[in-house]
């Protein structure tokens, strides 16, 4: 554990030089909120139903394509090598950078939450659930971004996951079209997806004012598609393209 909390301080460096990197992790999802929220000025009912689930949304999305680019960087470069050349474990190297970009999605849940109730005036029952699940879906969004990479050999590659990985999560999540008005072959594809676990806890949230035995079982859930993905991506770590 100890080697992993150093590649996490070392990933919590490489942040700290890149503003651009912290911007699109801080500020980012704030922004995209204050844009909905005032396409929906009129309509305010929308960003009450809405409002939640984008909090959520963002960290997944947004940790996917870092950590997926990220890597694929850290291979092309011959970090990814050195680093393996040490006594370092895969695993121990994936655990790194799962607890470095928590910390990170931990400090973007809350500006994102924070804007969203008091700025935006966004009504949420549980504002600690709501930060709760943003981390974890930052969480499930780094594993997946892990795994991925695995697969990519260009940062270009990597991006190319997003239409594979994210928007058929997104159609299928329950944002469009409640689940359970779909076909039965898509709302049983639907249950093997994060993203639409993630879509009811959040909807569980803004009309729940306890955390109920359903939204335990939602993380239940969330967690073990994050340490899935984790194993996975341990196992199909590669130290360099070929």
């Amino acid at each position: 554990m100890k080697r992993s909390f150093a590649v996490a301080l070392r990933v919590w460096q490489q942040l700290s030089h890149d503003p651009r990197t912290i911007a699109l992790i801080v500020v980012m999802p704030s922004i995209l909120m204050s844009v909905f929220y005032w396409v929906y000025h009129s309509k305010p009912l929308i960003f009450a139903a809405i409002g939640p689930v984008l909090i959520g949304l963002f960290p997944f999305i947004i940790f996917f394509l870092i950590t997926s680019i990220t890597m694929v960087r850290e291979r092309n470069s011959g970090t990814l090598e050195r680093l393996m050349t040490t006594p370092l474990a895969r695993g121990e190297l994936i655990t790194g950078y799962a607890i470095a970009l928590s910390v990170a999605s931990l400090v973007q849940a809350a500006v994102t939450t924070a804007a969203s109730i008091w700025l935006l005036g966004l009504d949420v029952a549980q504002p600690w659930g709501v930060l709760l699940f943003a981390v974890i879906s930052s969480v499930v969004g780094t594993a997946l971004g892990l795994l991925a990479s695995a697969f990519a050999r260009t940062e270009f590659q990597a991006v190319q996951f997003i239409p594979l990985a994210i928007i058929p999560q997104f159609l299928l999540c329950g944002m469009l079209v409640p689940r359970d008005q779909m076909v039965d072959i898509l709302y049983w594809f639907s249950e093997a997806l994060p993203l639409s676990h993630l879509v009811d806890a959040f909807n569980l949230l803004t009309s729940e004012s306890s955390f109920t035995a359903k939204l335990w079982g939602k993380l239940g859930v969330l967690i073990a598609f994050a340490i899935g993905f984790l194993v996975l991506a341990s196992l199909t770590l590669r130290r360099r393209t070929p």
